[in-house]
C-alpha cells in the first residue's frame, strides 16, 4: 500500500532516486509550463480563507489512515506523530484540528488533487491542510495547484536487522549482503525498487515483500527475515530488544533521504504562511523533537 514516501515519489522522485547522480544538479524546473489553474466548486472553498477558519473555529487536516508511527486512530481517537504536529498548528492557529483520515491513491498526485485543490471523485470535500508530504523541487513545478510548505522533519532509507544474525557491531548488513541474506520490503516501494534493481537483480530471490513495513518488521522479529530496509521512522517504529537499525551508505541511489512538509491549497497563502510560522516555532522550540521522541523515533531536521 503506497503512503507517505513509500512510492508517494509519484514518477518523478522514483526517477530521481533510482537514477544515477549526473544531471542532479539541473535546474528542476527548466520545462516548466504553466498549467491551468482549476476552478474550485463551493463545496471546497467554504472553509479554506484563513478568516473563514477563524470564524468556524477549527482546521481541517487530511492525513494517512492506518500510518503508525505516523497517524492512525484508535478507537475514536486520532493518535500519532503528524496528529501531534497538527495540533501544535491549530494551536498556533487558535482553532480545534479536525482530522480527515483518508486512503493512499495512486500515487502523491493523486493524493494532493482528492485531498487538497480538486476533492475526491465521489463524496467528501478537500482539507485546509495535508500533512507528511515530501518535499521536492521539481515535484512542487509539476503540481502548481499547491503550495508545499512547512517543513518539518527529514526522512531517509534505512536498514533493521536482527541482531543475533548480525552480531559483530562492526559488521551490519548493507545492500550487497542481501545477495545471500534475506530481506524484507513493503512491496511497491522505493526499497523495493531499489534492492530489485541493485547489482543486475542479484539478490531478487532474497527479496520478500510484506503489504507494509509494520508486516515486514513483524516478520524480522519472527525470524522470516534477517533484515527489512525502509523509511527510518517505521523501521524504528517496529523495532524490539532482539533488532537494531542503521543508516549504511546506499550506492547508485540518488534520492536515499527527503524532507517532509505539508501541503495548502495554493489559492490561500495566508493560510500557508501561518502554517509555515507554526511549524518553525515548534521546531525552533523543539516541541516537534519532542513529539518523535515521545514516539521513540528520531527526529531528523528538515532542510529548511
Amino acid at each position: 500500500m503506497r503512503r507517505g514516501f513509500t512510492i508517494p515519489l509519484g514518477g518523478v522522485l522514483l526517477a530521481l532516486a533510482l537514477s544515477a547522480a549526473p544531471g542532479w544538479a539541473a535546474d528542476p524546473c527548466a520545462d516548466w509550463v504553466p498549467q491551468a489553474k482549476p476552478q474550485n466548486a463551493s463545496r471546497d472553498i467554504v472553509g479554506q480563507d484563513l478568516d473563514q477558519i477563524h470564524e468556524q473555529g477549527f482546521v481541517t487536516f487530511a492525513l494517512y489512515e492506518d500510518y503508525p508511527p505516523y497517524s492512525w486512530q484508535d478507537g475514536s481517537t486520532a493518535r500519532g506523530v503528524d496528529v501531534e504536529i497538527a495540533r501544535l498548528i491549530a494551536e498556533y492557529i487558535g482553532v480545534a484540528p479536525r482530522f480527515h483520515f483518508v486512503a493512499a491513491g495512486e500515487n502523491l498526485e493523486a493524493d494532493l488533487r482528492h485531498n487538497i485543490w480538486k476533492g475526491p471523485i465521489v463524496g467528501g470535500a478537500v482539507s485546509n491542510v495535508m500533512m507528511r508530504i515530501p518535499y521536492d523541487s521539481a515535484f512542487k513545478c509539476r503540481v502548481e495547484q499547491v503550495v508545499f510548505t512547512g517543513q518539518y522533519a527529514g526522512e531517509a532509507l534505512a536498514i533493521a536487522y536482527a541482531t543475533a544474525a548480525y552480531p559483530d557491531p562492526d559488521d551490519r548488513p548493507t545492500p550487497a549482503y542481501f545477495r545471500f541474506d534475506t530481506v524484507g520490503v513493503e512491496n511497491d516501494s522505493i526499497a523495493d525498487f531499489y534492492l530489485t534493481s541493485f547489482a543486475g537483480g542479484q539478490m531478487a530471490a532474497n527479496i520478500h515483500r510484506f503489504p507494509d513495513v509494520a508486516e515486514a518488521m513483524a516478520a524480522l522479529a519472527a525470524g522470516e527475515v534477517m533484515a527489512v530496509m525502509g523509511p527510518r521512522g517505521q523501521l524504528e517504529h517496529g523495532l524490539t530488544p532482539a533488532t537494531a537499525l542503521h543508516q549504511p551508505p546506499l550506492p547508485g541511489l540518488a534520492v536515499g533521504d527527503w524532507t517532509l512538509g505539508v501541503g495548502v491549497h495554493f489559492r490561500y497563502r495566508p493560510l500557508s504562511y501561518m502554517v509555515d510560522d507554526a511549524i518553525l516555532d515548534a521546531l525552533q522550540s523543539g516541541r516537534i523533537a519532542q513529539i518523535y521522541a515521545d514516539h521513540s523515533l528520531t527526529h531528523l531536521a528538515p532542510e529548511r
